[in-house]
């Protein structure tokens, strides 16, 4: 074996690269971060509104899912990071929590113990350092930049005015005392430059002598010796070599990468490991299994001007976008491009808001979204608490092949159910008096798709993942459980998955930001520390839906 070191983390994600910063505080142990993409070094990784350029291949593995057997055999393509900084470096960069009754939830139907909302709201504010708000939900002086959107249109405003024209109020902090309603999300970006997990936390302590961070290594299997993880095998240049754990191996790879990695050491589904040819290890039916993602639905209308950044495409534009960014941090480049937008509910009866909203800024941002000829505008619905349940899996014994990914969607007819409600919502707002002078004509779905049935069809043929996979290796008690909520892999000593795969349920939002609290309290896990205090409220208002 190569040189040893007390932890090995596999994956330079968001979770992982918080995992390196806090447990290299401890100057006494040795930290090494694998990454199997490259360094986030191209200028689109920091430009907020490089994020379009991402969904269509910079920094992305280019998968794509296994025909979708409840959406006409319609195979979607997952944007899965392929880059130190994982999926933080190339999102939309929207800074959402979920609601307090999604963590309520792990803790009371799962058993988590450790994992209720006002426990993980501790670890959500001590990873950030927020622009404008410093109360109960929020703080600044953290690793993680939060700040307000730098360059909104006017076309924002007549949103919220639509938004409320049909009821739905103005929220100024979707992440504070209530949920619900249409507003500004908050960004993670510091100063005009995307903060991505790699940026905050990674490149302020790249000099520490006890961290070493190694990216283009791809992991092909966790060593195992007498029921206990000992170190890694990787692949680097072309050869391969053995790294130990002296204390413990952290898996951070994702939803995706993290029950690969697993499967591919025999750890797994006992019957599919001998169906792909690999030695079982240890038999855990549960990894690869849970899997959850929001699918996402939308609207594109034709505007009535240049209301929106589609025609900055244009190579002059592109120029000055440019230019006015270098000198100003202002403009189309330091837009996101997707921070506007709301939690609403698709279920009246549901508890908490099961609709999120994200307003695009243009039409064909997105890889394999159409864009119109003329500037147009996007309204995203995504049905936020889907009961399908798909699967990760194996294509062979080849670590370096991709995985079977089968998010299952719309297998429960309640979740298709919801998704199209959530469509009528989007199309209900768009066609609102506040944003009629600057709205046209809705081109997609298209006015000739007015029933249930025809919006089945447009979203078979046009839906996409918000990618959001979580849960394939998920926290509890029971025979599925992958992990404890100590997040130890249940029946192998010194081996934990620190990312989200370990969410028992989805999230009521984004995910990165949650991924960035499992890293964060993932850390204390690893190294022993009391968890932070639980936040106690100073107010007597209500904390909830």
């Amino acid at each position: 074996m190569t040189k040893a070191f007390d932890y090995i983390i596999v994956g330079g994600g968001s979770a992982g690269c918080v995992l390196a910063n806090r447990l290299s505080e401890d100057k006494d142990v040795s930290v090494l971060l694998l990454e199997a993409g490259g360094r986030d070094w191209h200028p689109f990784y920091r430009m907020p509104a490089g994020f379009a350029k991402m969904t269509k291949g910079i920094g992305s593995w280019g998968w794509h899912t296994v025909p979708q057997k409840h959406m006409r055999d319609r195979v979607l393509r997952f944007t899965q990071a392929k880059v130190l900084g994982g999926g933080s470096t190339i999102n939309a960069q929207i800074y959402t929590r979920g609601n307090p009754s999604d963590y309520d939830g792990w803790l009371n139907e799962y058993g988590c113990k450790g994992w209720s909302y006002r426990e993980v709201l501790a670890y959500f504010k001590r990873a950030e350092d927020n622009q404008r708000f410093v109360n109960d939900y929020h703080s600044y002086g953290g690793p993680l930049g939060v700040s307000m959107p730098i360059s909104p249109l006017p076309i924002c405003d007549a949103y919220f005015r639509a938004a409320q024209e049909m009821g739905i109020p103005y929220n100024d902090d979707v992440n504070g005392a209530r949920q619900e309603g249409v507003g500004f999300y908050q960004l993670t970006q510091r100063n005009a430059q995307r903060s991505s997990a790699s940026s905050a936390y990674l490149a302020p302590v790249r000099d520490r002598a006890n961290l070493a961070v190694r990216t283009g290594v791809t992991t092909t299997r966790i060593l195992l010796e007498k029921g206990r993880a000992v170190g890694v095998e990787v692949v680097e240049h072309g050869a391969a070599a053995a790294i130990r754990a002296e204390r413990e191996v952290l898996i951070a790879s994702g939803a995706f990468g993290s029950p690969k990695l697993l499967m591919q050491s025999g750890i797994g589904p006992a019957d599919h490991l001998k169906s792909v040819g690999i030695a079982v290890a240890h038999d855990l039916p549960g990894v690869g299994g849970n899997l959850q993602d929001h699918l996402d639905l939308f609207v594109i209308a034709e505007c009535t001007g240049e209301h929106t950044y589609d025609n900055v495409a244009k190579w002059h534009r592109s120029a000055w976008a440019g230019l006015q960014y270098l000198l100003f941090k202002t403009g189309p480049v330091a837009s996101s491009l997707f921070e506007t937008g709301g939690f609403w509910y698709a279920d009246q009866s549901a508890g908490w808001p099961d609709i999120q909203l994200h307003l695009g800024l243009g039409s064909g941002i997105e890889a394999g979204v159409a864009r119109m000829r003329n500037p147009g505008v996007t309204l995203n619905s995504a049905f936020l608490r889907p009961h399908s349940r798909g699967t990760v899996r194996l294509a062979s014994a080849d670590p370096l092949a991709a995985p079977l990914i089968d998010p299952n969607y719309w297998a429960e007819p309640y979740d298709r159910k919801m998704s199209i409600e959530g469509l009528k919502l989007a199309r209900e707002i768009m066609r609102q008096k506040a944003l009629k002078p600057f709205i046209l004509a809705e081109r997609l779905p298209g006015p000739e798709r007015a029933s249930d049935d025809d919006l089945f069809d447009y979203g078979c043929a046009h839906a996409k993942t918000d990618h959001h996979p979580v849960g394939t290796c998920r926290m509890g008690h029971d025979d599925l459980a992958v992990v404890t909520p100590e997040l130890k892999v249940r029946g192998v000593e010194a081996l934990r998955v620190c990312d989200a795969s370990v969410m028992p349920r989805i999230v009521s939002s984004n995910t990165n930001a949650p991924t960035i609290m499992v890293g964060e309290k993932a850390s204390d896990l690893v190294r022993g520390r009391e968890p932070l205090p639980a936040v106690v409220f100073s107010t007597n208002q209500r904390v909830g839906a």
